[in-house]
């Protein structure tokens, strides 16, 4: 599968999603978002992923501006909160995102976690916001297969991109499976278990084919046509993540990863967060 760090997923509306992002979760707003991102930006990612919550919309904001890069070359992705889910609350929610972010447009308005009795009244709501222009593709994050089905029985538009946490210790094959059925596509989150890269399997193949555990990882995922957005502020790792072009993942190699699978979470479940 020859890919570069220019490589784009196509959404079910024909928009084009770059395959590798930066994560922003965690990342102070101010000088240190504004330099994570600027950094990756200057290392050619093109895909920059923050959300409400973060508190940093308006320092990624900053930094595409500063970047040199032209707008329509950077694929920016926000999020609604779950305290800010129902239909008028949402729409409210994206203004000030996007006036946070001051960027035009969003390329990618997420529903954060699938809040009960309240998701359905959200997506509306990003579904008025796609048929406005103001987004230009919409989706969710965090949803399961049932959660899914429920939406799709009730929205005008499917979403065309759930991002969920995955990893070697949490492969999601079901949920992976179901989203190339439907046409949406899968996004991880956390892809680098939080930096537990030590198991001997990683080790083996770092060795093998001469790149980092986390190199492994990264394309590993982007082998399976998942989209991930590992997430640092050290502009070294930055440009190591994006190191992952060069080389091709055996198909024994891939299906050994697969096996790592221990159904692991480092996040919420997203049947059962209280936040």
């Amino acid at each position: 599968m020859k890919m570069s760090i220019d490589s784009t997923v196509e959404l079910l509306n024909g928009v084009a999603m770059p395959r590798l992002g930066l994560g922003v979760w965690r990342t102070q707003e101010g000088e240190e978002v504004e330099r994570a991102v600027g950094a990756a930006l200057q290392a050619g990612y093109r895909s920059i992923d923050t959300a409400s919550m973060y508190g940093n919309e308006a320092g990624v904001g900053r930094a595409v501006r500063d970047s040199g890069v032209p707008r329509e070359q950077v694929f920016v992705t926000t999020k609604v909160w779950n305290d800010q889910q129902g239909y008028d609350n949402t729409l409210r929610a994206f203004e000030q995102s996007a006036a946070n972010l001051g960027l035009g447009h969003v390329d990618l308005y997420l529903i954060h976690w699938p809040v009960k009795g309240k998701y359905k009244d959200t997506y509306r709501a990003l579904e008025e916001l796609y048929e406005q222009g103001r987004v230009r593709a919409i989706g969710v994050s965090n949803f399961l297969e049932h959660h899914l089905e429920d939406l799709m029985g009730a929205c005008r538009i499917k979403p065309m991109v759930n991002q969920v946490e995955m990893h070697p210790l949490l492969t999601r094959k079901k949920l992976l499976m179901f989203c190339r059925k439907e046409g949406i596509q899968l996004e991880s989150w956390r892809p680098l278990m939080q930096g537990n890269l030590d198991l001997p399997l990683l080790q083996e193949l770092s060795r093998k084919y001469g790149k980092t555990p986390a190199q492994i990882v990264i394309r590993w995922h982007l082998q399976l046509g998942v989209v991930t957005i590992p997430k640092s502020v050290t502009e070294s790792r930055i440009r190591e993540n994006a190191g992952v072009f060069d080389f091709e993942l055996e198909p024994e190699d891939m299906n050994r990863i697969d096996e790592l699978n221990e159904n692991r979470r480092f996040g919420a479940d997203p049947d059962n967060f209280d936040f």
